[in-house]
């Protein structure tokens, strides 16, 4: 069984769940300052694109609207978030590499730097079963607002999934990566098929010197 990795935000769905998922809660009233609010998020990204973001940070920022609530109450409310915001911001040929994949019978795992709160019911959605995210804790059914684990962002990437496979790296033989961001290299490089799709000006670089495939899914 080959090993068909794909990241989320760019490459299956266009735009970035959590800056969506942001706007939507702020819409939704579950934010105290907006403004203030939507502002961090926007810089904290720009940063993400010169890769000099502070994941930790980000995302205990992005998670703080969450703090007290029951796991209950943001599982609705991302659901309405994935059929309201996601549903129609999926690629088009995302669906169709998926679908190719999930044919040949390959494994099929979405591995994403946004929260696993967001990625398990977009990649449900998508129709995968099986993702790595970042974890956010939860205290008695209650959100703290903050990450627990190694983050899958970068090197943490590797990390989590080598964890996952049990430190059997000869599974990276056969396995493929699909990502837009210069962010994934540290993965890209460890995987025998790395293909960058929609990439950032950086990785499309870096894909042309070392031949590896470009696609553009927009």
């Amino acid at each position: 069984m080959n090993l068909a990795l794909f990241d989320l935000d760019e490459t299956l769905i266009g735009g970035d769940c959590s800056s969506l998922w942001s706007a939507f809660m702020v819409k939704q009233g579950w934010v105290a300052d907006p403004d203030v609010f939507l502002q961090q998020d926007a810089e904290m990204m720009r940063l993400y694109a010169i890769g000099q973001m502070d994941m930790t940070e980000y995302m205990n920022w992005t998670l703080s609207p969450l703090k007290g609530r029951t796991e209950a109450d943001v599982a609705a409310m991302v659901a309405r978030f994935v059929n309201e915001v996601i549903a129609d911001r999926v690629y088009a040929k995302a669906r169709e590499c998926l679908s190719d994949h999930q044919a040949k019978g390959d494994r099929t795992l979405i591995i994403s730097a946004s929260g696993e709160h967001l990625v398990a019911p977009i990649a449900k959605f998508l129709g995968v079963n099986e993702t790595l995210a970042i974890g956010v804790e939860k205290i008695n059914g209650l959100y703290t607002g903050f990450t627990e684990g190694v983050l899958t962002f970068r090197e943490g990437k590797v990390t989590r999934l080598m964890a996952l496979l049990n430190q059997d790296a000869s599974q990276l033989e056969r396995a493929c990566f699909y990502s837009d961001s210069h962010n994934d290299l540290p993965l890209l490089i460890k995987v025998a098929s790395p293909v960058a799709v929609n990439p950032d000006a950086i990785l499309l670089q870096h894909a042309r010197q070392a031949g590896w495939p470009v696609c553009a899914w927009r």
